[in-house]
């Protein structure tokens, strides 16, 4: 297969892996009651959350040594990656499965965390092999077999058959598909030649992988915890089923951040590092506020277009519980742009690795998260918890972009040539 037709296979899989997963909310919310939309909601949001856990951001420090390595040593890290993920997995699930039990999970549900959490972070983490090694359409293929293939699969069987309308038989094809995508994954590593695998364990490998990754973990935690708290803060203050209906608003303004992932940050991010390690200064200026520009247009016509459809969508689903949440749709909409907007100098300061400013920016974030919304909740009720996101999100902005401010103005200024009277 010639260059060309893999770029296009490996786009065209990522499309229709996003498609599938943004759809598939819409179609869940049509097919089962909003109560089970929650319970979905809360699932995937844990199961999210517990990946970092369990994988510690391991992989910021895996990949460049991956990549590094020779073929014959490249066996022996996997190892190393296997054992630590391991005693992780030992030491945190039965926590994790304690404190879901405490938040009144059915026990049933309880009892698919296990395996599709393991099967999940063994999924990415070989999706990022594939990738490191330079696998992209193998990995985009995998990537489409655990998060699109059980998707249409799923809508598929509860179109036809209305008495499969049900949430565990959902969870059976997502632990199904991850089961296939772990076997072909393991298969194509197999395929890569790798060696090293009866070499010992190098435990002091692994503490070192530990001690770059944790600092990364902190900010990639504290941010994820926002985002992870909030769904389980409105079922608390309003119950499961409204839980359900924030989970569907949130996937509709989740289209609005993978546009501009793919987009406008895609092509943005390389462009920042490269004028920053040139010193390109007023190039840099220039990409920002183009950014800014590109995302503040984009959101505004995406806004436009979701509040003339909603209406219609809402009416599809037919379920009147989602219409008389609709206000937090709004409050979602706005902590979706406030985010997007702050990426413009989160991307310039990570270009000029200003690492513990960004650091430090997402822990005081859920910080101001947790009081916004205890403040607020009096007052605004369910709404607190995007009304605090909204806030959060801003103090990242306003964090962000100050200290950029200050980077900038710090910076060597050119010397003009002297110009005779």
């Amino acid at each position: 297969m010639t260059d060309n037709a893999n770029r296009l296979l490996n786009v065209g899989l990522r499309l229709v892996t996003l498609g599938a997963r943004f759809l598939f909310i819409f179609f869940l919310a049509r097919y089962l009651a909003p109560d089970s939309v929650g319970y979905y909601g809360l699932f995937t949001a844990a199961v999210g959350y517990a990946m970092y856990c369990v994988g510690l951001d391991f992989h910021l420090y895996m990949t460049r040594e991956i990549i590094a390595a020779s073929a014959e040593r490249r066996g022996a890290l996997v190892k190393n990656q296997i054992l630590l993920s391991s005693v992780l997995y030992l030491g945190f699930i039965p926590l994790a499965l304690f404190l879901l039990r405490w938040t009144g999970w059915p026990e049933w549900l309880l009892w698919w965390f296990i395996p599709i959490l393991i099967l999940e972070h063994v999924n990415q983490e070989i999706y990022r092999l594939l990738i490191a090694l330079s696998r992209q359409t193998l990995a985009s293929l995998q990537l489409f077999i655990r998060q699109g293939s059980w998707a249409v699969a799923a809508v598929a069987l509860m179109f036809f058959f209305p008495e499969c309308r049900r949430l565990d038989l959902v969870m059976a094809f997502w632990a199904g598909a991850g089961i296939l995508a772990v076997a072909i994954g393991v298969l194509t590593l197999m395929q890569t030649g790798m060696g090293g695998w009866r070499m010992p364990v190098d435990r002091r490998w692994i503490v070192n992988g530990i001690r770059v990754s944790l600092a990364f973990l902190v900010a990639t935690l504290s941010l994820r915890g926002i985002q992870t708290i909030d769904r389980y803060w409105v079922e608390s203050l309003a119950g499961i089923e409204v839980a359900g209906a924030y989970v569907l608003f949130f996937g509709m303004v989740s289209a609005l951040t993978v546009f501009l992932d793919a987009g406008v940050f895609a092509f943005a991010y390389p462009d920042l590092v490269r004028l920053a390690q040139n010193g390109a200064h007023d190039a840099m200026r220039r990409r920002m506020r183009q950014m800014m520009l590109q995302i503040l247009a984009a959101s505004a016509l995406f806004g436009l277009a979701s509040w003339l459809m909603l209406p219609l969508l809402l009416d599809w689903i037919g379920h009147p519980l989602y219409r008389e949440s609709l206000d937090l749709y709004s409050w979602l909409f706005a902590a979706t742009v406030l985010n997007a907007v702050g990426l413009v100098p989160h991307y310039a300061l990570y270009a000029h690795r200003c690492d513990r400013t960004i650091i430090l920016s997402h822990v005081s974030a859920i910080l101001v998260f947790l009081l916004a919304g205890w403040l607020l909740a009096p007052g605004l009720g369910v709404a607190a918890v995007p009304a605090g996101l909204c806030i959060a999100f801003l103090v990242i902005f306003v964090w962000k972009g100050l200290a950029w401010r200050l980077l900038d103005r710090n910076k060597p200024q050119p010397v003009l040539p002297a110009v005779s009277p």
